[in-house]
């Protein structure tokens, strides 16, 4: 059965897209067939992958009914992981969806052919970082809600924002399926108190959904994007590889993927 997740936060600057490809490669890395959709204009998780940003090679034609999720799929040098990629186009659809008949629905329609196939284990989408018309798509196809969290001072407020979109989207009939899945806590520095600070405050209000494995801040995260590289490929023994190895292990078991 393949499980759908939306990877968000509606702040940028927290880890998200870094979270999304690479847990998606640690998901690969583990055998789990994984398809990642770039859902945000700027293209960063593309990129982040090594893969050219192409005219027309996005979502957009496809949550226009133009063209199926299917022919926007390409393999990545990661074996076992695809990538639906994003380009700039895909900033158009926040405003042209609005006008569209069930504009919440679009993404999981879209989705559907390829979840119905059962050929991944796991969809990830990386959201834009905005709670907008693309983010609503995302979590309105999604099984589970997984928020990327900062470990600094005002993250319990964002995550409240993004907790209350979940509620508003049972209640407008958009799904009936997303649940709050899990938490990771990023740019986790043990030096500081100020970081324990943070995971303690959340896992009071939330102490089944924070995720035991915390992904630590290192410049070997920041370097690898810009080589097109995952953080396996670009340095397989550094902190922030064994953290996000550690984190899909740990994603795969509460999850139930295979």
């Amino acid at each position: 059965m393949t499980k759908v997740f939306s990877i968000a936060n509606q702040k940028g600057g927290v880890g998200k897209t870094t979270t999304a490809v690479n847990l998606a490669a640690g998901l690969a890395r583990q055998g789990i067939r994984t398809l990642l959709v770039d859902l945000d204009a700027q293209a960063n998780a593309t990129s982040a992958l090594g893969i050219e940003k192409t005219e027309g090679k996005s979502l957009y034609k496809v949550l226009h009914g133009e063209a199926t999720a299917a022919d926007m799929i390409v393999a990545t040098s990661t074996e076992k992981l695809d990538l639906i990629p994003s380009e700039v186009d895909l900033a158009a659809v926040e405003s042209e969806l609005a006008q569209a008949e069930n504009y919440l629905g679009r993404l999981r329609a879209s989705l559907a052919p390829l979840i119905d196939a059962k050929t991944y284990g796991a969809i990830l989408i990386d959201c834009p970082p905005a709670l907008g018309m693309l983010s609503m798509n995302a979590l309105s196809a999604s099984d589970y809600l997984f928020v990327t969290l900062q470990t600094e001072y005002l993250a319990m407020e964002g995550l409240g924002q993004i907790v209350g979109v979940v509620d508003q989207l049972k209640d407008a009939g958009a799904t009936d399926k997303l649940a709050l899945g899990g938490i990771v806590m990023t740019m986790y520095d043990v030096r500081t108190k100020l970081s324990r600070q943070v995971v303690e405050e959340v896992k009071t209000h939330f102490p089944t959904l924070v995720m035991e494995t915390m992904i630590p801040r290192t410049i070997r995260l920041s370097e690898c994007p810009s080589h097109g590289q995952t953080i396996f490929q670009y340095d397989v023994h550094s902190p922030g590889a064994v953290a996000y190895a550690a984190l899909a292990k740990e994603f795969i078991k509460r999850f139930g993927l295979k």
